[in-house]
């Protein structure tokens, strides 16, 4: 009769062991869950995501319901592990029961279900929460009680229960997120990703065409230049002007061009008759606020001021489409090759090329954070500009300049040294 009574009391004990590993693993898996995808299930209607989450709006009522159920069923299978081991070994049994009891409620019951539910917590969370949910309403008057006592305990030190669980992501954060999804995001998706993220740090004059590189219609030419002019460009739309950029009257667009010239209209007058008036864009704008006030304004093209109002180049909607997904035509991408592999290693690269640019191609870290351009890189270090070809050195990067032209580096040799050039000299 003895020998039965212990076997329901090991049966028992066993049970237990089970109820409290269940107990340990979903309170692992239930905070191991990914929110996002947590949402995103929850959104097509998976039934144990949405009470997976029901159960995590109140973390602190969670955390409750599954303490109480894991201390209860640790603290039931420690006497019962007492009563069977007294019966067995008598006084003895106390120690052996206390020690064999740690040991095999830490191994199957907190170690080895936890481990498993941090390695797959959608496979444990989501089938506990159908358990969780009934037993949080059973044992809710206890549950808030308890929560009572340790939220006004919590509050004694300053710590609000609910504030801090919105899970909100920082822009460096998504950045990181796109740069982890690996294989889950097709390469080109995860560049438009990016570049989406970035138009907030770039700001217009980081890639407008600068004003030496505008193509514009001067009106003070005579009117057979400018029809050779606009027969032969390649671009839609083209500011106008009045002898310089400064003196901007606005854009014309080639379809209105066209219309005149089916009429057989052709002249100045006409021509300033179709322009539109000119749309000008402070430097210092934001690209993803500037794609924005294009939209807003229903234009494509805008003419670049400094905060004195000189115009410095115009950006064009395509220009900051490109920032997002890369260049449009290929056109544009042969026209753009300012950068050239030589044997030795080393680039030839143009003073006009972006820094931003060449960074982005080669994989450097040049400095952004002042001058746009290569040539202004250069020029700035060196506090002038240079009568003849001058070496220069800017932390791992090596500059040689190659063609010099009306006060403009026109080339550039850059080497990128991976190691400091002068650490052996040191060490020496």
């Amino acid at each position: 009769m003895e020998d039965a009574s212990i076997s329901t009391l090991v049966g028992i004990l066993i049970f237990l062991i089970f109820c409290s590993a269940f107990f340990s693993s979903s309170e692992t898996g239930m905070m191991s869950l990914n929110r996002y995808r947590l949402r995103h299930l929850v959104k097509n209607k998976h039934r144990g995501a949405r009470k997976a989450s029901r159960l995590l709006e109140r973390p602190d009522r969670l955390i409750g319901v599954i303490l109480i159920g894991n201390n209860f069923v640790n603290i039931l299978a420690s006497a019962i592990a007492t009563v069977i081991a007294v019966r067995l070994w008598g006084d003895a049994g106390i120690a052996i029961a206390t020690a064999g009891l740690t040991l095999i409620i830490l191994i199957f019951a907190e170690v080895s279900p936890k481990t498993v539910a941090a390695m797959f917590p959608e496979r444990i969370a989501f089938p506990a929460s159908y358990v969780l949910l009934p037993l949080l309403k059973i044992t809710y008057p206890l549950v808030w009680v308890v929560n009572s006592i340790t939220n006004s305990l919590l509050r004694l030190f300053g710590v609000k229960v609910g504030e801090g669980n919105n899970h909100l992501l920082s822009t460096e954060e998504l950045r990181t997120l796109v740069h982890e999804a690996g294989a889950l995001l097709p390469q080109t998706n995860q560049s438009m990703l990016l570049g989406v993220l970035e138009l907030n740090d770039v700001t217009v004059s980081d890639i407008m065409i600068p004003r030496n590189e505008v193509e514009g219609i001067d009106l003070d030419h005579d009117l057979e230049q400018l029809l050779y002019q606009l027969s032969h460009t390649s671009h839609t739309r083209l500011p106008v002007y009045h002898g310089d950029i400064n003196k901007a009257v606005g854009t014309l667009h080639m379809r209105n061009l066209a219309q005149l010239i089916q009429q057989g209209q052709v002249t100045k007058t006409s021509i300033l008759q179709v322009v539109r008036e000119a749309y000008f864009v402070p430097e210092s704008t934001p690209l993803h606020t500037q794609l924005l006030n294009f939209q807003n304004e229903s234009r494509r093209i805008g003419l670049v001021v400094d905060e004195y109002g000189d115009i410095l180049g115009i950006v064009t909607l395509e220009d900051i489409l490109e920032e997002i997904v890369g260049e449009l035509s290929a056109q544009n991408k042969a026209s753009n090759q300012e950068i050239h592999l030589q044997e030795d290693g080393s680039f030839f690269i143009e003073g006009t090329a972006y820094i931003r640019e060449i960074n982005k191609s080669l994989g450097w870290d040049l400095p952004t954070d002042g001058p746009k351009t290569l040539n202004g890189l250069i020029t700035e270090n060196l506090e002038s500009i240079p009568d003849a070809n001058v070496c220069l050195e800017l932390n791992s990067y090596r500059f040689e300049t190659l063609q010099i032209s009306d006060n403009l580096i026109k080339t550039a040799r850059v080497t990128r040294y991976h190691s400091d050039p002068h650490s052996d000299e040191d060490e020496s």
